[in-house]
């Protein structure tokens, strides 16, 4: 048997082969994986939420919007007086957990609770990351269902009704969590441009593949998700020890038995880095928060792979994620040097054939990744971002190799924090105050 792997053991050959291939076609059999899964939650996903019941005032049950903020004064303000003012429901409060803050924010606070006796606000003193402030914060919530927003966030008028609505169905009484569709409110850039292509494919394809093909969610959306208190409880909060405590805690919830949901008809619009210099901070701790989660539930999904078989499924797809990643830049490491090498020594015809099998598995890989983004551009928001098509090619071409370099770069400090070595404090990211600009 011809194999591409030659170590002189058949059986290591095979199976060296094997992976290589699995590595090489992974990005192509992702885009076309998604591309189907998006169709199986369209027909086959049974918790999808066909209409929505108009909830009389006098029944509607309380919630809590919880909103973490540390360093937050360009855009607190904006944000509150949004939630306090424009959402169409009536039983609810905001509190706000003030994480150490040493800007404006808390005097913002206090002159804005003068007005709105809806809003609440608790001072901690020491910053020590956002879990920590939502930890703090949930025991002196309210409401039994807690709507995490991010200070930066505001979700849709009729967005706390769409929330309710899952949480009060015959079959509702396992939901853990409801997380929304993210869309972008700044859209100035180029980069906001496109991360709005990126979130459409990432939101619109991926999570509706997990929940509707694997029954479950990889992260819920940290800027805004709708948590049953109990189910908060039941896992012992948010890991406060953890680059990304919305992807650590989607895995609690459902190692634990509980269900997460993707609710794609509930909006919600949140600044996203216009630099590169923070969205390379941004997809750091994303990438590191992945690995942390990886790490974490290894042996889990390795002792018990067919508890829940669509669990399993997931991890390894996050599995070949992180390996693809080392697997990219060794192998275009290797690609480079190999160029290098043919061209000092005249082998023009390598060099060619090297450059053409380049340039098929590029091309196959841009129209696996065009046919995701199309389907994820027309199912999502009803096609109102189809006309950032024109963005793609950034997308496909740029945030992957980011996201790729990113889990290089923050696998040794996964490791690390996975060892104890981890801290959970938190620093705000440049805000823009896109809302105040609207």
């Amino acid at each position: 048997m011809n194999t591409l792997v030659h170590t002189g053991i058949g059986f290591l050959d095979v199976l060296l082969t094997i992976v290589f291939l699995i590595l090489f076609t992974y990005p192509i059999l992702g885009g076309f994986a998604w591309f189907v899964g998006v169709l199986c939650y369209n027909f086959l996903f049974k918790y999808r939420q066909m209409e929505w019941i108009e909830i009389p005032t006098e029944i509607e049950p309380f919630i809590t919007i919880m909103v973490p903020a540390h360093n937050e004064e360009i855009v607190i303000e904006d944000t509150l007086n949004y939630l306090l003012t424009h959402l169409n429901y009536t039983n609810y409060e905001v509190l706000v957990t003030d994480d150490g803050s040493t800007d404006k924010t808390l005097k913002i606070l206090e002159r804005l609770m003068k007005y709105h006796q809806k809003l609440r606000v608790i001072r901690i003193e020491k910053n020590k990351g956002k879990a920590h402030a939502f930890g703090v914060g949930v025991g002196f919530a309210k409401g039994e269902l807690i709507l995490s927003n991010d200070a930066d966030t505001i979700p849709e008028p009729d967005a706390l009704k769409k929330y309710v609505n899952y949480f009060i169905r015959q079959d509702a009484t396992n939901i853990a969590a409801v997380t929304a569709n993210m869309d972008v409110l700044n859209r100035s850039t180029l980069i906001g441009k496109s991360q709005t292509v990126e979130f459409s494919s990432i939101v619109g394809i991926i999570k509706r593949t997990q929940i509707g093909v694997l029954g479950g969610i990889y992260a819920y959306s940290g800027a805004n998700t709708m948590y049953r208190k109990a189910a908060l409880l039941d896992v012992g909060l948010f890991r406060q020890d953890r680059a990304t405590e919305d992807i650590s805690i989607a895995w609690d919830h459902q190692f634990q038995g509980w269900l997460s949901l993707f609710a794609p008809q509930i909006m919600f619009f949140m600044e996203v880095p216009e630099t590169l210099e923070m969205l390379y901070k941004q997809r750091r701790r994303w990438a590191k928060g992945g690995t942390e989660v990886w790490l974490t539930n290894f042996k889990k999904v390795l002792l018990h792979p067919f508890k829940n078989i669509g669990r399993t499924l997931m991890f390894l797809d996050q599995s070949l994620s992180i390996i693809w990643a080392f697997f990219f830049w060794v192998s275009s490491a290797i690609f480079l040097i190999s160029l290098i090498f043919f061209a000092i020594d005249g082998n023009w015809e390598r060099i060619y054939h090297m450059l053409t099998m380049a340039f098929l598995f590029v091309g196959f890989e841009m129209i696996a990744g065009l046919l995701q983004l199309l389907a994820s551009l027309i199912v999502d928001d009803r096609g109102r971002k189809f006309k950032y098509l024109l963005f793609a090619p950034l997308y496909m071409i740029f945030f992957w190799m980011m996201n790729a370099l990113t889990i290089l770069t923050t696998f040794i400090p996964a490791i690390k924090t996975i060892l104890g070595f981890g801290s959970g404090v938190w620093v705000s990211p440049k805000r823009s105050g896109t809302l105040k600009k609207e």
